[in-house]
């Protein structure tokens, strides 16, 4: 265990100002604290608080935030409590030592709906003081330092936690030092005989083509003094792990894989960067495809510099990263650079970011999202995400995630502009939505009036800021849909008692069943979760339930006179449980029609031919057809599938027809016959929640119907 005055001598190599007798105070006091507590290996426990304090030495860390290390366990584990540390060593510190604490309580290994809470917990402590992150963090990584003394199930079931959330969680904070040994960590646990194998056939490669880091790295120094480029080159093979996710993803054996070293050049300034970037692309191919500046465009954790993959002349690939000095300790400590100290002075470092506008960034997107699955979804997306940067057509810089298409890109602008988006155009040429954005393109949006999201979106779309509005929009769409049927049901219930469904009368309803207003209550309604029976006597508890026995077809329409015969309206389609209205026909009877029906305006002149009808209540039998406007995609057994999910629902397809064909999609007219307006809300929501349809629509045209003079 490192003692005391060895702590105090880290920090005080880049902190030479440092509260010295604070840290041995904190130290003295942790010691006490856990006395006759030791760890699974056997060892005193104050040995992991310690190691996790100098862990944090080398990112140059404040003094509180050391000395939060060494507390960072007292309050949960010993007689130690938050007046007592906040009494002996301040504020600042015993609300960080209580945040950490509070982050070692969430069980972040449990279950998907209960992990996405936590999440949300999780990014509100980091938005309090991100120092309890780094802090959570460095107690993560000695803890699987360490791991191999714990039981194997418990080691399974933290090195996947910390594969899932904790590596990811540092690569996003830009220490993406930690994140490697993280996932290395975890990897040797969940996978030691594939880490093994690749260590092996790194020893094999070794031996076949010798020291290749140190012959490449000094070609690499020759080269920049060449062109007077002063900078350091270091090199290094790539973790296990990272070379094991590369096979993976490219589905290649290790012999095939090129790019397994990576090189560092550091330089003096800026201009040093390009300088050398000139003269390594001189000497050695450029990769195509395999260039990143983050130097003009920096990632939002403050990360910058510039990245390309060269090949040599045995076809070796290397990649090379290249930045000033400055740009090197914001990339090792990420948004822990706010926090590092430099001869005793905070570290003035201009590529630093604050850390609290990144959080804000990060969290923001998440705010409105109600639901903990897609919350979950939505944060992993971020969390995994490497950046491509588009331009505007007015060449305003929009980052993205890796594997971003134009409706992520419609959505980074803003919300209104995703929502209305009917194509897009890269460089100039009009692409499909779901086309994967690359770096340096520039992306134009094209939107139109009365364009809503669509649930195929959600199949395009990459981030988390886009699925979140586009369900959104999808729930609020399908309520007010919901809603509107549910209306129509309401008013045929009441009507039927010679009630009329007010908007007193629901929001009454609404207050009796407990519904936040009646627009709820309505869309309950319309998504069948709630009867019209139950509505009703809410309102009116002494009315008897509907009759609902077997109704003829021909005697499906109330109010009409004895003998008159009827028909559906063609242009509407109008189905048991919706109001309807008649037309009369002199010498052909009458036509129905639902009350919303635009061809009833060709009628308002002759209001003598209107007959007030109603549907008869009971069961009506499948007899009604109803056209549905169906667009689905071009692929091998979509069409039968949507069939299929018609005849599930007892609905028969009675016609179809295609009404356009393209290469990647079909539109098709339908013919269901269908009982009454339930049924034909059953039908499409079956039909929606198929990923393959893009749209579905109930026909409904004008244009069928009959003129009034015709109708003579």
């Amino acid at each position: 265990m490192i003692a005391a005055e060895d702590l105090v001598a880290l920090v005080r190599n880049y902190n030479p100002r440092t509260n010295e007798a604070l840290i041995r105070a904190a130290y003295d006091y942790g010691r006490a604290m856990h006395e006759g507590q030791t760890r699974k290996s056997g060892e005193p426990y104050f040995s992991h608080p310690v190691a996790v304090a100098a862990i944090l030495t080398e990112q140059r860390l404040d003094d509180a935030t050391i000395v939060t290390a060494l507390l960072h366990d007292t309050i949960e584990d010993t007689r130690s409590t938050y007046a007592e540390v906040q009494r002996r060593f301040g504020t600042e510190v015993a609300d960080l030592v209580d945040g950490v604490t509070k982050l070692t309580n969430l069980q972040l290994s449990s279950s998907e709906t209960k992990q996405a809470e936590n999440f949300r917990k999780l990014f509100m402590a980091m938005s309090k003081d991100l120092r309890v992150i780094l802090v959570k963090l460095a107690d993560r990584l000695h803890n699987m330092r360490t791991i191999k003394a714990m039981r194997p199930e418990k080691q399974v079931q933290k090195a996947r936690e910390t594969m899932d959330i904790y590596a990811p969680l540092a690569g996003r904070m830009g220490m993406q030092w930690m994140r490697d040994e993280l996932e290395d960590l975890s990897f040797r646990v969940l996978n030691p005989e594939g880490r093994s194998s690749i260590i092996r056939r790194f020893v094999t490669l070794q031996k076949e083509t010798g020291d290749v880091i140190h012959r490449i790295t000094a070609d690499m120094q020759a080269e920049l003094e060449k062109v007077g480029v002063h900078a350091q080159v270091f090199g290094r093979a790539k973790k296990p792990y990272s070379i094991w996710r590369k096979m993976q993803e490219k589905k290649i054996g290790f012999s095939r894989l090129s790019d397994i070293y990576g090189f560092r050049v550091i330089t003096q300034s800026e201009a040093e960067c390009y300088a050398a970037l000139g003269a390594i692309h001189q000497r050695w191919r450029a990769v195509p495809g395999r260039f990143k500046d983050y130097i003009s465009q920096p990632k939002s954790n403050g990360y910058r510099s510039i990245h390309t993959t060269v090949s040599g002349r045995d076809g070796k690939r290397v990649e090379v990263q290249i930045r000033t000095r400055e740009m090197h300790e914001v990339a090792e400590t990420g948004v822990a650079a706010h926090w590092s100290y430099r001869d005793g002075v905070p570290a003035l470092n201009r590529f630093a970011v604050d850390p609290t506008k990144w959080i804000a960034q990060l969290t923001e997107q998440f705010d409105e999202e109600d639901d903990h699955d897609e919350f979950l979804e939505a944060v992993k997306l971020e969390m995994y995400s490497d950046k491509v940067f588009c331009f505007t057509p007015k060449g305003d810089v929009v980052k993205l995630p890796k594997g971003a298409t134009p409706l992520d890109f419609a959505y980074a602008i803003h919300t209104r502009i995703g929502a209305g988006c009917v194509g897009a155009k890269v460089d100039g040429i009009r692409v499909p939505l779901w086309t994967r954005l690359k770096n340096g393109q520039s992306v134009d949006i094209i939107t139109a009036e009365g364009q809503m999201p669509q649930a195929t979106w959600l199949d395009i779309a990459q981030t988390g800021k886009a699925k979140t509005a586009i369900r959104r929009a999808l729930r609020e769409a399908t309520k007010e849909r919901f809603a509107k049927l549910g209306l129509e049901l309401a008013r045929a219930a009441f009507d039927h008692h010679g009630k009329k469904a007010t908007d007193k009368v629901l929001a009454k309803a609404a207050r009796t069943l407990r519904y936040e207003d009646a627009e709820d209550l309505l869309a309950a309604l319309g998504r069948a979760e709630l009867g019209t029976d139950t509505v009703v006597q809410s309102v009116y508890p002494d009315l008897a339930p509907a009759d609902r026995g077997e109704v003829e077809a021909k005697r499906a329409v109330v109010g009409l006179a004895h003998g008159q015969a009827f028909e559906r309206a063609p242009c509407c389609q109008p189905l048991p449980g919706e109001r309807i209205v008649g037309i009369v026909r002199p010498g052909k009877g009458v036509a129905v029609h639902a009350i919303d029906c635009a061809a009833l305006t060709d009628f308002e002149s002759q209001p003598d031919r209107w007959l007030d009808l109603h549907w008869a209540d009971g069961l009506h039998p499948p007899v009604y057809p109803v056209s549905l406007d169906l667009t689905i995609t071009n692929d091998a057994g979509v069409l039968g599938r949507i069939c299929t999910l018609i005849g599930e629902r007892q609905a028969n397809i009675s016609d179809l027809h295609f009404v356009d064909r393209k290469p990647d999609f079909y539109r098709i007219m339908v013919d269901v016959e269908l009982r009454d307006a339930e049924h034909l809300h059953s039908v499409l929501s079956a039909l929606e929640a198929d990923s393959n349809l893009a749209s579905v629509e109930r026909r409904r045209d004008p244009g069928l119907a009959l003129t009034p003079e015709a109708a003579e």
